[in-house]
């Protein structure tokens, strides 16, 4: 039997994926349980900083991951791209 062992840094930012998705899924069969409107609410706003906390902690990671193998130029755009989004995305 064939055991791929992945790089370190693609399995911490799978494994924060993997958690995340975990938050996820408690959150909506919390909201299930409650069965309440103001409840779901509730738990929808604690995700949505859970969401973008996962995406930097992940990101971060990876541009771990890459630090040393790309030029400095080339993380520079990663790390800006990364900021647009996140000005994109602002109310």
């Amino acid at each position: 039997m064939f055991f791929f062992l992945p790089d370190k840094h693609v399995l911490a930012m799978a494994a924060m994926r993997v958690l995340s998705s975990l938050i996820e899924l408690t959150a909506a069969m919390l909201m299930l349980k409650l069965n309440q409107v103001e409840a779901a609410l509730k738990i929808n706003a604690t995700l949505a900083l859970v969401g973008p906390t996962i995406m930097m902690l992940v990101m971060a990671l990876g541009l771990w991951g890459l630090a040393g193998k790309i030029h400095p130029e080339k993380m520079l755009a990663i790390i800006l791209g990364v900021g647009l989004i996140f000005y994109g995305v602002r109310h």
